[in-house]
């Protein structure tokens, strides 16, 4: 018995040693071949025999085979699941713990039970937000946790602003993006929306309206209230 548990560990210390040197070789070879691509951060097996994933700085994913001869660009389907593997594999490295978004500097909107949670960045100036707000009014039984965002110019700082120095800040917001009610001007110290940029420019939140699910799941891009709902009961309590 013991014996074959020498044996095993022995086995498997010279496969992960191999495998080591094979992501090492990779990289090598593929930094040495492709000086513009960004720099890898990850070799990891596919499914498919002799393909592997590269994942690159900033979470773009290529493939390659075992001698980095070829690279591919695009998605691996699983055809006998009909599953795409490479937005799988990105909808995971792109998510963020719920707990790790700023949601404290958020002004909430509670409807119905309030029991599903939905974060969203969006900028006041954003065509895209205002459509999806409307979509949002068709939602029920969910808390909304409102980021300003204003990435789209000066106008739309100066509107962040306002609406989250407003007494009332969901109101203001509602009439603005609902009614084209312009937010009046306000000001105050804390509304937090220089730490709510630097959160999103960290975490590659490059365009709104974003929503985070409590999940993590991280959707970029207004979606329907029928793909929001199946989103917020896809999660397990």
């Amino acid at each position: 018995m013991r014996l074959t548990y020498f044996l095993s560990a022995a086995l498997l210390l010279l496969f992960s040693t191999k495998l080591l040197a094979q992501d090492a070789n990779l990289k090598k070879t593929l930094a040495e071949r492709l000086p513009s691509l960004p720099k890898i951060e990850e070799v990891s097996k596919t499914p498919m025999p002799g393909v592997f994933e590269i994942r690159v700085q900033g979470n773009e994913i290529f493939y390659t085979d075992a001698k980095g001869d070829f690279l591919i660009q695009g998605a691996l389907i699983d055809t006998k699941q009909k599953r795409n593997l490479t937005e799988e594999r990105s909808d995971k490295l792109s998510a963020i713990p719920f707990d790790s978004l700023p949601v404290k500097y958020a002004f909430t909107q509670v409807k119905g039970n309030g029991k599903r949670k939905l974060v969203v960045f969006a900028d006041p100036n954003c065509g895209y937000c205002k459509r999806f707000e409307k979509d949002l009014q068709k939602i029920d039984n969910v808390t909304v946790y409102h980021l300003m965002y204003p990435v789209l110019g000066e106008d739309s700082k100066v509107k962040s602003r306002n609406i989250a120095c407003a007494k009332d800040r969901a109101k203001t917001w509602n009439d603005w993006m609902l009614q084209g009610v312009n937010p009046p001007a306000a000001a105050c110290d804390n509304h937090n929306i220089e730490a709510i940029v630097e959160f999103g420019k960290k975490n590659r939140i490059s365009g709104t309206p974003t929503l985070f699910f409590a999940d993590g799941t991280r959707v970029p891009g207004a979606i329907d209230s029928a793909q929001v709902e199946t989103l917020l009961n896809s999660v397990k309590p």
